[in-house]
């Protein structure tokens, strides 16, 4: 029997994970967290899972739910201090993170403190702390899982050549609604044709980053933290079917590629099942369905919110930070009709340029320069609006 701690059950990742585990059963949940934009859909969630521990960020959305749950032994808490209760929670052998944002860097390392494996939903832990993370993860000896498909492929390619010599990272990307379009037919895209993702069915923050690139640019700073390789062997590769997940090529030449649908359920299964496979339902892969599967360079002139990712990354110190956080000030006021969307690579842009580099930032430092990037975000957006 394993058992888990969810942070994050109500969005997108979290209440996936809940599906598959209300197929498994070998597995129970200990401990679930929400922000508490939706405590009627939490509180269903906890009725059905009953963990010991259940935490609402928001203190007025804990309150209402600890009134609604009296009846029950379950312990409710809120705030950061309750997000690292869960995550930290006796029982737990494995965290998911699925929190959105930099709210996930502190219980992530209070898990790993505390010897749990960590199930990675969240990349902005790894984009903006990968430097902490991985060091200490290698020191208290927790294994972090990847949970995003392209991440989650690249690990079961390397399971069994853990000691082989990488030439490439192959990371793969549907490149969105908006493959093939010019930099000026752009200009004037809808919050509604921004959310219109082909192939994936997500939550509309990740939805936005994957029409403007931007998640695929998030994604190659976690790789570069998840799999230790340095960034002129991480390769983009825009793939249009999202069948091909992601790949490895070694140094005899040789690639391994992971396949499956576009269906987040197998990768959330694969991280709860390591180091095995279990039964998962849904529909299998039918390759003669699929018939062709094609590969295209990315366009990191249109998309060039993709390109400022590799400059960031290569800057390290806390300037990956700084792109994540100016990316979430974009995005949200992109998803209100605040600003247009080419403004989200903009704003990132004038970010990496006004604020100072640190080298080396600790957690709190880490915490500042978002702050810093935020305020500075706001007001650029301000102006340009």
């Amino acid at each position: 029997m394993k058992t888990i701690s969810i942070l994050g059950s109500t969005g997108s990742i979290g209440t996936q994970t809940l599906s598959v585990i209300s197929e498994m059963s070998d597995i129970k949940v200990s401990a679930m967290a929400a922000r508490g934009s939706n405590i009627d859909l939490f509180e269903e969630q906890v009725r059905k899972f009953m963990p010991k521990l259940a935490c609402v960020y928001d203190k007025d959305g804990a309150d209402i739910l600890a009134e609604r749950l009296k009846a029950l032994n379950i312990t409710v808490v809120s705030g950061m201090d309750g997000l690292i209760e869960c995550a930290t929670e006796d029982e737990t052998d494995i965290v998911l993170t699925a929190v959105v944002g930099m709210i996930g860097i502190k219980p992530t390392i209070a898990a790993i403190k505390a010897g749990k494996d960590i199930a990675l939903a969240n990349k902005e832990t790894l984009v903006a702390a990968g430097h902490i993370i991985t060091r200490l993860a290698r020191k208290k000896g927790v294994s972090i899982l990847p949970v995003d498909s392209e991440h989650s492929a690249i690990f079961q390619c390397l399971k069994g050549n853990e000691d082989q010599e990488i030439r490439r990272i192959l990371l793969t990307a549907s490149g969105g609604p908006f493959r093939g379009r010019s930099i000026e037919s752009l200009e004037k895209v809808t919050v509604k044709q921004a959310l219109a993702h082909p192939n994936w069915s997500m939550g509309n923050k990740v939805t936005i980053d994957s029409a403007t690139m931007v998640n695929k640019g998030l994604e190659v700073i976690e790789a570069k933290w998840l799999f230790d390789v340095p960034l002129n062997r991480i390769q983009v590769v825009v793939h249009p079917q999202s069948i091909v997940h992601s790949a490895v090529e070694f140094e005899d030449g040789s690639i391994l590629a992971q396949m499956g649908n576009a269906d987040m359920r197998i990768p959330i299964h694969y991280a709860l099942t390591y180091p095995s496979r279990g039964e998962l339902s849904g529909e299998p892969l039918d390759l003669f369905e699929v018939g062709n599967l094609s590969f295209e360079h990315p366009d990191m002139e249109t998309f060039f919110g993709l390109a400022l990712a590799f400059d960031a990354a290569l800057a390290g110190g806390n300037m990956p930070c700084v792109y994540n956080a100016a990316n979430e000030v974009a995005v949200a006021s992109f998803l209100k009709g605040e600003t247009s969307f080419l403004s989200i690579p903009e704003a990132i842009a004038a970010a990496l340029q006004e604020i100072d580099f640190m080298e080396n930032p600790t957690v709190d430092q880490i915490l500042d320069t978002e702050e810093l990037t935020r305020k500075f975000t706001l007001e650029y957006l301000a102006e340009v609006n």
